[in-house]
């Protein structure tokens, strides 16, 4: 056969296209391979290969779902104890599911936890409906938002990442959405780490199994159909850097796990920027009456060495007026805490000119944690942007003078 192919060569060249063309129909499935990892701090690119062609991003889409429902709990759309009706759309969605049915309710605070742990369709629709009145409505939506933070050749036309031509994003984008969702939503960033989610009698659990074996991963979304391959988003930070690296096309979760550990390990390395997020006294935050920024903050960048406050700062204020505080969360890096801070500063009304961000370290367990904490203003005012936050959905505790924490009771 090789020899009358020899003979043959326009035969063979015949051949060859008829099997590249039926390979290519029956798999439309590898669609394209691409990767990107990039220093989160700086922005710096560490390698990228097909970073900007547009690839089916499958579930990595929830990430932009689960952006706009935070966006959401942030202006008060939603609430996270609010009940969301299970349509009959939304009951009709492909696996993976929750299993809902048509009239039941499924709320806010769970519906979070099935997208970002069990990656459920009928919830993205549950969620997108919600927020939309229609997914068709929520998609464009979604769309909208995502060239508005810089995802330029992303287009979506459902929730979920279930199978349309016309759903498309690329690598660079997809890592562009994960640094977003770290400085504009650092703790409910968090969501993304959680290893199970548990709904009705049964837990799930999450299918980043990189949580588990690569070391200072903490998120944050897989997704995979078969016209896209095996898709990852992920960030890990060690020793104050973070990378977030993004893998589009892998041809089983394994394979694809284990390229994105080796493209994170070769990119240690490569990072020019040493840079951390160094202490900058608190924005001035929007006036009585106006809305306050929605746009993610920007934070000072500096070479210099990271200043940590010790908790002997705290004990040392003088216990006046304006020695309260709040604690917004407490996180396993110093530029994580302080991306938390100041992101929470940039949307709070009635922050006084006092206030300043203070990061502090506390030893559990072998492990360090750097507790974020906005301090510098009166009890009543710590209390009232404690409650600000926790309408928001988002953690708050009262920060008393002598640096204790003391749960806060919003105001009324």
């Amino acid at each position: 056969m090789r020899a009358h192919a020899l003979r043959r060569p326009s035969r063979a060249l015949a051949v060859g296209l008829f099997a590249a063309v039926a390979i290519f129909a029956a798999q439309p499935a590898q669609a394209g391979y691409a990767s990107f990892v990039m220093d989160a701090h700086s922005g710096e690119v560490l390698y990228a290969r097909n970073a900007d062609t547009r690839n089916f991003p499958a579930s990595l889409t929830k990430i932009m779902t689960l952006f706009m429902v935070f966006e959401a709990l942030e202006t008060g759309r939603l609430k996270l104890d609010q009940a969301l009706p299970v349509s009959r759309r939304a009951a009709g969605q492909a696996p993976s599911k929750l299993g809902l049915k048509v009239g039941q309710t499924i709320t806010v605070r769970n519906a979070i936890g099935a997208l970002s742990v069990k990656s459920a369709n009928d919830v993205a629709t549950v969620v997108a409906e919600a927020i939309g009145g229609t997914e068709i409505k929520f998609a464009q939506m979604m769309t909208r938002r995502a060239r508005e933070i810089g995802m330029r050749r992303t287009t979506f036309k459902n929730a979920s990442g279930l199978p349309n031509r016309g759903q498309l994003s690329t690598a660079r984008d997809m890592a562009v959405l994960g640094k977003e969702m770290l400085v504009r939503f650092p703790n409910q960033y968090e969501h993304f780490s959680d290893l199970t989610f548990e709904y009705g009698k049964r837990t799930y659990s999450n299918h980043n199994k990189l949580l588990k074996t690569y070391a200072g991963m903490d998120g944050i979304k897989t997704g995979y159909i078969r016209a896209s391959g095996f898709n990852l988003v992920a960030s890990a930070e060690r020793d104050g850097v973070r990378l977030i690296g993004v893998v589009f096309g892998g041809k089983t979760g394994q394979s694809r796990d284990t390229h994105m550990a080796s493209l994170l390990n070769r990119s240690w390395g490569r990072t020019q920027s040493n840079s951390t997020f160094a202490a900058v006294p608190v924005p001035k935050p929007a006036t009585p009456g106006q809305a306050p920024a929605t746009a993610a903050p920007r934070l000072a960048l500096a070479s210099v060495p990271t200043i940590v406050n010790t908790p002997g700062s705290v004990s040392g204020r003088s216990g006046g007026l304006l020695d309260w505080g709040v604690q917004v969360g407490a996180f396993k890096g110093y530029s994580r805490a302080h991306l938390a801070a100041g992101q929470v500063s940039q949307r709070l009304r009635g922050l006084p000119a006092t206030a300043t961000i203070e990061i502090l370290p506390l030893e559990t367990r072998g492990t360090t944690l750097f507790r974020a904490r906005i301090v510098g203003m009166e009890q009543d005012i710590a209390r009232n942007i404690c409650g600000q936050l926790r309408n928001a959905g988002s953690a708050c505790a009262m920060v008393t003078p002598n640096g204790n924490i003391q749960l806060a009771q919003a105001s009324r």
